[in-house]
């Protein structure tokens, strides 16, 4: 650990049986030495690392939006002031998916000004594409993406950016003090998270939260898996913790949104479970398999069984029937997760 302090320098190395300490003492103008600077205990990594300031890296920031007349516009200058108050270099993009009320106009405003990019989708293609978009046309590694509806608090951002540091994404968790989620929504929420938890097997605090900042070259790893929907930061959030990266949650407030939402619940919450199963398949298959070759065998057990006790008689055909049926799963099951581990590099960029 190197430290500075009134023109000395102090080198610790530490082994595994005691701590070895080098002590540089430069001489000073006039021909007198400083004082030797005696280095005390070594604080815990954990207090080493809270004292010092990552290097500052440049912030692209992601806005799509969607017929959000009468608040892009200020949450576009929101942002800008925002980000120029983190001190580091920053873009901000904004993609208009297609508006069709005042939208394009708004946004209009903000052409040809310094540190702002308005891309124009010249008809609605989704929430993931949009993003989709948006990093490919990025210029620095740390993506931060938020919506433009009022919801998330922009504030946190830059606090969001320093939580980067020594993790692969940070996600603002809906799960703060004030938090406005629909109660008609909050069953099928909770049932797509717990389902998500089991599947990835780690706590999901949010699974589809709109405010988190990502690495780039991991978006570009998993791009070809991410969907041109609202499900491009559920697939992001399996793709990454299915492969082990370390992902940050912070509790934040969820404010209620200003204008009206795009998400159709029912139709939305089955592409979801059908996703979440999808992607888990992809990366953990036996996740899935295995529980169906297990339940097809109790099945089966549980036929020969009752068959015996009812009727005097095991109904053979069925259960072995049945449990044919699950060694069967269970071998797709080990072949599927054979192949995602023989697959050189895991998913490419295109």
């Amino acid at each position: 650990m190197l430290t500075e302090e009134s023109g000395t320098v102090t080198s610790t190395i530490k082994t595994k049986q005691a701590s070895v300490a080098t002590v540089v003492t430069p001489t000073v103008a006039g021909g007198g030495v400083t004082r030797p600077h005696i280095p005390g205990p070594t604080l815990p990594l954990s207090e080493r690392r809270s004292q010092v300031t990552p290097a500052l890296g440049g912030v692209t920031v992601i806005v799509p939006v969607y017929n959000e007349q009468g608040v892009v516009a200020s949450t576009v200058r929101e942002l800008s002031a925002l980000m120029r108050q983190t001190g580091r270099a920053f873009e901000l993009i904004v993609v208009d998916d297609g508006s069709t009320d005042a939208t394009p106009t708004e946004l209009a405003a903000f052409d040809g000004e310094p540190g702002i990019k308005v891309l124009r989708n010249l008809q609605n293609r989704g929430y993931g594409f949009s993003l989709k978009r948006a990093v490919l046309e990025a210029q620095h590694e740390i993506i931060v993406i938020t919506d433009a509806d009022g919801t998330y608090p922009n504030e946190r951002i830059g606090e969001l950016i320093d939580l980067l540091d020594g993790v692969d994404m940070v996600v603002g968790a809906r799960t703060g003090k004030n938090v406005n989620v629909p109660l008609i929504r909050r069953p099928a929420k909770w049932c797509l998270r717990k389902l998500a938890s089991y599947l990835a097997a780690t706590d999901i605090p949010d699974l589809n939260s709109g405010l988190r900042v990502m690495k780039r070259p991991l978006i570009k790893r998993f791009f070809a898996l991410l969907p041109d929907g609202f499900s491009f930061t559920t697939t992001i959030t399996l793709a990454l913790l299915t492969h082990t990266y370390q992902v940050r949650y912070v509790p934040i407030d969820y404010h209620k949104r200003i204008g009206s939402s795009s998400i159709r619940p029912i139709r939305d919450t089955l592409n979801f479970i059908s996703l979440i199963v999808r992607t888990v398949l992809y990366f953990k298959p036996l996740k899935i398999f295995a529980p169906l070759s297990a339940m097809l065998l109790l099945i089966a057990v549980a036929v020969a069984v009752s068959s015996k006790i009812m009727w005097g008689t095991v109904a053979d055909v069925t259960s072995v029937t049945l449990a044919m049926a699950s060694i069967q799963t269970l071998a797709i099951g080990l072949l599927a997760d054979l192949i995602e581990k023989r697959s050189p590099g895991g998913i490419a960029f295109r």
